[in-house]
């Protein structure tokens, strides 16, 4: 195999280290002494045949030049093999234009060159072999000329496809080697952008991460001083009575629901459309309904009594239990005024949050929170673009350690297998 081919001798027991910009010049002067011949011979195969193919089309040009001149006579005698040979020559050039030798010596390139000319040549010996016979005797010198470098052409791939299978095949492997080398370079040097640019993106993320921090805290400190400090306050006292207000209807829920639904289905509650209304208004949002009741919150009072009155006449039935309940409620409620101060508490809550919301100086703190929080909304979004061109950075520079990996473990194989030595790429 490869390897007889190449060194003779024992492998190295000790495994030699390369980098992979010292890794080719390594390899070149032990291998030179094999691949540089090959090589060369793979390359003067190549300009030879090159050479015969623009040869073949000069020939080809001529047949079709000659031909065609014979047409313009108009003899009738040589007439239709003139055509003949004029629409074969013209064949021939286009297939000798199609075959493209190529640019870089290489043993995939010279070994796809080699089955494209056959199959060119192939179609051509047929043509050959049908055609020319019948448009002997005429044309015969420009036909000797074609058909003696046609058989030198032959020849020199006959030649090629030796060469190709029985010497350049055992240097394919070492070839391929020189070829993942400056493969893995390239790679490397994608790795160290990759670097570069996730390094970037980091710095940048930690930037903005630093910028969202102080913009908050920005925002923190402005809503902590003066009146917004005073409105967070009154907001904190807002939820306590809140709860409050909730607590004190709980018990009313349940006949609250029932209500409303005697009232949707026709059951007779008595309710108005302004009650109705508010006692939907209870159900949803039993402090918002209750801070906008007036003084004595007599729409409250209006729904208990009906309430109340359905109940007494069973119309709404409940759970002796929640009955009880809610009947003590009730009576709170309307005979012991047990909601006054608490809604009074509730006003003035709202009174001074009204009056606060409306000053000059909250108007001013409103406008700059606005624009911290308009700014800090721009942060989070290009937070958000960074951090996904950093999972983005980070995939491919995994992907590609992946791939210098798979490069240096087929660079390393491939050396022992066609040297013997054990090589290892850091």
């Amino acid at each position: 195999m490869a390897c007889a081919y190449f060194l003779s001798g024992n492998p190295l027991s000790d495994v030699t280290k390369f980098s992979s910009t010292t890794m080719k010049g390594w390899l070149e002067s032990v291998t030179g002494s094999i691949f540089v011949p090959v090589h060369a011979k793979a390359q003067k195969l190549l300009n030879e045949m090159s050479k015969t193919l623009e040869d073949m089309t000069d020939l080809s040009k001529m047949l079709f030049d000659n031909s065609g001149k014979e047409i313009e006579k108009r003899n009738m005698k040589t007439y239709g093999r003139a055509r003949a040979l004029n629409k074969l020559a013209r064949l021939f050039i286009e297939r000798m234009r199609q075959v493209k030798v190529p640019d870089k010596v290489a043993y995939d390139n010279f070994s796809q060159f080699v089955q494209e000319t056959q199959k060119t040549f192939l179609v051509t010996e047929v043509d050959v072999k049908n055609w020319f016979p019948r448009i002997s005797p005429f044309f015969i010198l420009d036909r000797r000329k074609f058909l003696a470098v046609f058989e030198k052409a032959k020849e020199s791939l006959k030649e090629m496809h030796a060469f190709l299978t029985k010497e350049y095949v055992k240097t394919k492997t070492l070839e391929e080697t020189f070829q993942l080398i400056d493969k893995l370079q390239d790679i490397e040097e994608q790795l160290a952008n990759l670097k570069v640019r996730r390094e970037k993106a980091e710095g940048e993320r930690n930037l903005v991460e630093k910028e969202i921090v102080e913009t908050r805290q920005k925002m923190a400190d402005f809503k902590s001083k003066g009146t917004m400090g005073q409105l967070d306050q009154i907001s904190m006292e807002m939820n306590t009575l809140s709860m409050e207000v909730k607590q004190s209807l709980q018990h009313l829920q349940k006949p609250f629901a029932k209500l409303q639904s005697l009232t949707l289905h026709g059951g007779g509650s008595g309710l108005t459309a302004e009650e109705f209304k508010k006692l939907n208004q209870y159900m949803e949002n039993p402090f918002e309904a209750f801070v906008a009741e007036e003084t004595g919150y007599p729409l409250l009072r209006q729904i208990l009594q009906r309430l109340s009155r359905s109940m007494s006449d069973g119309k709404l039935k409940l759970k002796p239990d929640k009955e009880r309940k809610a009947e003590q409620a009730i009576g709170n409620i309307l005979n012991k005024n047990s909601l006054v101060n608490l809604h009074q508490k509730c006003m003035d809550v709202i009174t001074r949050k009204r009056r606060l919301s409306t000053s000059a100086e909250v108007a001013e703190i409103k406008g700059s929170l606005s624009k911290f929080q308009e700014h800090l909304e721009k942060l989070e979004r290009r937070k958000e673009n960074v951090e996904s061109e950093e999972i983005a950075l980070n995939r491919a520079y995994s992907e590609t350690l992946e791939k210098i990996r798979n490069c240096k473990t087929a660079i390393e194989r491939n050396v022992f297998d066609s040297t013997g030595k054990k090589i290892r790429i850091e």
